[in-house]
Parts: structure tokens; C-alpha cells; sequence
């Protein structure tokens, strides 16, 4: 693997990863990787191909031949295809995110797709947004983040997003399933969702993410990234 300059921005859903990801690498021109989309495209391509997501050995195979591609369409955002269809809005329903958490939970299909999050780090540098980004596919990345919030926040914010797509949704609902993927997530054996030894954990409940960025970006220019 490279050594390339790479921050890793680990934590549970909904404690604004993927918005801090997007900032910095935006700011510092370099490439993302949002790891948790192709966990959700292995979900999304085993309910496509008839796979449950409990059948281990099913579901490795498909991760091993997913045939996944993203781009950035006309407005700026990223779309998702898997064998050619569009795939980006299911992935990103409350039940993608199910299928995601119990799929990642298989160790073969982590070791699958470790090698293809490996390959997104090249020049000029890589933002890595995810779950085990600084404790296995790069542990010698120089800043780690670990994002969290407490798990009503995280309930309310991912209640506003929905309401805002017009879905029907219940708080209480979206709390008791953030909850169960924070067990499933942290107490899997390969991988678990825990901060890295030497990452630098940042709670997000009260905190904009204005601040947040700030921080990290400080953390960055000291470590001589930005």
C-alpha cells in the first residue's frame, strides 16, 4: 500500500462523517472514499440477486465479483451503479443501511472489499469516511478522526433528513435501529466500530459542524497535511 497522505474519518451513523469527509476533501482537493457505499451496494446487489443477507457464503461471493461504479452526475452528486443500474437512491433508505451493517458483519466479505478501499488512495491524497478506516485498511494514516454524537441526536438528525425527502418516518423507530446497528456494529468480531489507539475522537451532539471542521482542519495544518 502507498504511503500517501490520507485522513480517516471513522464513527456511527449520523455523527456527520460523510459532510466533514466531503468539506475536507473538498478543501484540500483530494479524493473520497465513502466505504460505507459499497458495503450498502453488496446489501443492495444481494436483494437485486435474490442473496439473503445471512447466507455468508453467498453474500462474500457477491462481494467479490460486485461490479460497482461511482461518478458525479451534472449537479454534483455522486451516483452509484451496480451492473450498470442505478443504484443510488436504495442504498440509502433505512434498509440499506440494515443490509450494509449485517453484511459488514461477514469477515470474508470485509477481506473482500478491503483491497478495493485500499486502491482509492492515490495522489494528491485521500479522505477516508467510515468504520474501520484507521484501524484496518489504513493504519498508518497520519490524522484519524473518530466522529461520534449520542445516538438521539444522531435519531433526530437522520428524522429531519427524512422528513425533508418526504418520507414517513418514526423517531422513536429510526432511535431503536441506530441503536441496534451501534451493537451489531461494535460488537462484530472483525473490525469492530472502535476509535483507533491514536485517533482523535470528536463528540458531535452539540457541537456545528462548522467547529468540527475547524478542528480537524487545525489537526491537519499540525501534522503538516494541509
Amino acid at each position: 500500500m502507498p504511503r500517501l497522505s490520507v485522513i480517516t474519518v471513522d464513527g456511527p451513523s449520523g455523527a456527520g462523517k460523510g459532510t466533514l469527509s466531503h468539506l475536507l476533501a473538498d478543501t484540500l482537493h483530494w479524493h473520497f472514499l465513502d466505504s460505507g457505499a459499497l458495503y450498502r451496494v453488496t446489501g443492495q446487489a444481494c436483494v437485486m440477486e435474490g442473496v439473503s443477507w445471512e447466507d455468508a457464503a453467498a453474500v462474500t461471493e457477491v462481494a467479490r465479483h460486485l461490479q460497482v461504479e461511482f461518478f458525479t452526475d451534472g449537479n454534483g452528486e455522486v451516483r452509484v451503479l451496480y451492473k450498470g443500474t442505478d443504484v443510488s437512491r436504495e442504498i440509502r433508505t433505512e434498509e440499506g443501511g440494515r443490509g450494509a451493517s449485517t453484511v459488514a458483519a461477514i469477515p470474508a466479505v470485509r477481506e473482500a472489499l478491503l483491497q478495493r478501499q485500499r486502491e482509492f488512495l492515490r495522489p494528491p491524497g485521500l479522505v477516508a469516511d467510515g468504520r474501520d478506516m484507521g484501524t484496518v485498511v489504513f493504519p498508518d494514516a497520519p490524522l484519524k478522526i473518530f466522529l461520534t454524537a449520542s445516538s438521539e441526536e444522531r435519531a433526530r438528525r437522520r428524522y429531519r433528513q427524512l422528513l425533508e425527502k418526504g418520507e414517513n418516518v418514526s423517531l422513536p423507530r429510526l432511535l431503536e435501529d441506530i441503536e441496534e446497528r451501534d451493537a451489531r456494529d461494535s460488537s462484530r468480531s472483525v473490525s469492530p466500530l472502535v476509535p483507533a489507539e491514536d485517533a482523535i475522537v470528536i463528540d458531535s451532539s452539540h457541537m456545528p459542524i462548522a467547529d468540527v471542521f475547524a478542528a480537524v482542519m487545525a489537526a491537519a495544518r499540525e501534522r503538516g497535511l494541509a
